[in-house]
Order: C-alpha cells, then sequence, then structure tokens
C-alpha cells in the first residue's frame, strides 16, 4: 500500500493526518515525519512513501530537490508538496493551489466540487482555468489585489493572484523584501505599497490576502466603507474578498470582523485556506479524488 505524510519540525500539532484520514475515510496511511535534520527525512520520504507534505522550515529545501517542478511552484521558489513519478522527484506547492480554489468559490460557489467530479484528482487547474476565462465578466476594469506579508505564503499568495488575472499590488513592513519579490519575478509587474498606504490600498484593491502573523496597527482603523471599495463591483459580486492566511489568532476579529460583513465583503478564514490546501494536495499526492465534504467538515 502506499504511504503519505508530512515532514516538518515542529509538526505534532498538525492537521494534516486529520484531514487526510477524512479525505480518505481512513483508507491511506499518512504519517507525521518530525525533526530537525531534514535530510534524515528525506532519506525516508525515498526509502518508504510515494509522496510527502512539508512544512517549515523545510519548504525550499525539497523546492531544490525536484527533478522536476509543477507549473507557478518553480515562480513561488518553495514546495510543500512532493510526488515521486516514473520522471523523478516532482515538486508542487499547494499554499497556491489552495489560494486558487478559495478566490473561485467566493466568486462561484460549487465551482470546486463541480471541477473536481468532473475532471478529477487535479480538478484545480480546470477551477483555474475557468476563473482566468471568467475575470473579465467580474469587474468592470481588470481588479486589484494587495497582498500583506511578504514572506513564503506571501510569495505563493502573489503569484496566486497575479495568475487569477489581478494586478497585484506587494506590502511588507521591511519593504525591501517586497521589491525583491518584484524584482524576482517581472513578468507580473508587481507593485510596491509601502505600509502606510494600507488602510487606502485595502479599500482600493477587490482582493486582499493578508498573510501575517499579527494585526497592523490600521487593521482596528477599516471602516465599514473601507470594505465596501469603491463601488466598481457587477450586480451580486461581494464588495471585496479578504483571505487571511492565520487561523489561530485571525487579525479580522471582532469589531473589525462585524465591520466587513455589515458592509457586503466576504471573510475567508485561514481554514478555509487550508481546506483549500489540502483538497488540492492530497489529490496530487494520490492521484485520487479526495472526498471534499469531508475535508470540510473535519475543522
Amino acid at each position: 500500500m502506499d504511504k503519505f505524510g508530512l515532514i516538518g519540525d515542529p509538526i505534532s500539532t498538525s492537521k494534516s493526518p486529520i484531514l487526510f484520514k477524512a479525505a480518505y475515510d481512513g483508507k491511506k496511511q499518512y504519517d507525521l515525519i518530525e525533526g530537525s535534520d531534514f535530510e534524515a527525512s528525506y532519506a525516508r520520504f525515498l526509502a518508504e512513501y510515494k509522496a510527502i507534505n512539508v512544512t517549515a522550515p523545510f519548504k525550499e529545501f525539497a523546492f531544490r530537490k525536484a527533478d522536476a517542478i509543477s507549473g507557478p511552484c518553480s515562480k513561488i521558489g518553495a514546495s510543500n508538496l512532493l510526488l515521486k513519478t516514473p520522471e523523478g522527484i516532482e515538486a508542487h506547492n499547494s499554499d497556491f493551489t489552495g489560494i486558487i480554489l478559495c478566490v473561485a468559490e467566493a466568486y462561484f460557489p460549487g465551482i470546486t466540487a463541480q471541477c473536481y467530479e468532473r475532471y478529477g484528482s487535479r480538478g484545480y487547474i480546470k477551477v483555474h482555468q475557468f476563473f482566468r476565462d471568467s475575470v473579465k465578466h467580474l469587474f468592470r476594469e481588470k481588479p486589484q489585489a494587495l497582498i500583506v506579508g511578504c514572506g513564503g505564503a506571501g510569495r505563493a499568495a502573489a503569484v496566486a493572484a497575479a495568475e487569477l488575472g489581478f494586478d497585484t499590488a506587494l506590502m511588507n513592513r521591511t519593504p525591501e523584501k517586497a521589491q525583491k519579490i518584484a524584482d524576482e519575478l517581472p513578468e507580473y509587474n508587481f507593485i510596491v505599497d509601502p505600509v502606510t498606504d494600507f488602510r487606502a490600498a485595502v479599500k482600493e484593491c477587490e482582493l486582499v490576502i493578508y498573510t501575517l502573523p499579527m494585526a497592523l496597527d490600521a487593521v482596528s482603523d477599516l471602516t465599514q466603507e473601507d470594505f465596501a471599495g469603491e463601488g466598481r463591483y457587477g450586480s451580486g459580486q461581494p464588495a471585496k474578498v479578504i483571505l487571511e492566511a492565520n487561523y489561530k489568532t485571525p487579525s479580522f476579529s471582532g469589531e473589525v470582523l462585524s465591520r466587513l460583513n455589515a458592509s457586503g465583503a466576504q471573510y475567508i478564514p485561514g481554514k478555509r485556506w487550508l481546506i483549500g490546501q489540502a483538497i488540492t494536495g492530497y489529490g496530487i499526492m494520490t492521484g485520487e479524488q479526495p472526498d471534499i465534504n469531508a475535508i470540510s467538515s473535519a475543522i
């Protein structure tokens, strides 16, 4: 029987085993391969496993091990999924694919299930294609995205937003880090915005992906009007979509979240991003369609 697992340190509290068990009704094995020595964990993967997830602090190490790099993973420069294939080790990034599902689902509820039912384990590719083809019908002009935080998740978010068809701005407390991403990926024409422009940028952009582990002071200043945007949306579309990576201590909570909801904007919590990662990643790992409803119910 094929074996699957997760490499990282520490990972004892990871939700990955719960989600994987739900995805396949406990019929496939998924192990935690914990340790500070990446090479030792990677050797176990080569000896025992068909595919592995990879989490901090080893995503860049995993990327460098690949013989083949799938799609935008090459732009991100980090991998959280390694798969054995006849051609060698293939690298993927389900942070990217998870964002694709979350954003598409915000505008087209049910699109994920439809594409996976029709196209199988890599249904996210069709979700991506459908959204790209539909962007011009969703907005009166090319939409804008703001990525807050330029660490590993932020870089994946930046590539995902650009690949979905958004003009994308990058914002980081250390602007040089955002500029480095913009310089390394000139094909996306990323704009670098200073943190001091946070409130104005949130108001202007149709999509905000917030990847910082803590709240900027300006988050608490956001008003219902800021979340409502500038009136460039078609009938029936959410005023704004806010996707946050942190699901343990979210920055958009309490009164801020109340204002967001009252504005008509749509908030996507970090757990939904986690679910999107699981749906896309486990399908890639096994080559089989995961149980989307079971994954969504697991957390």
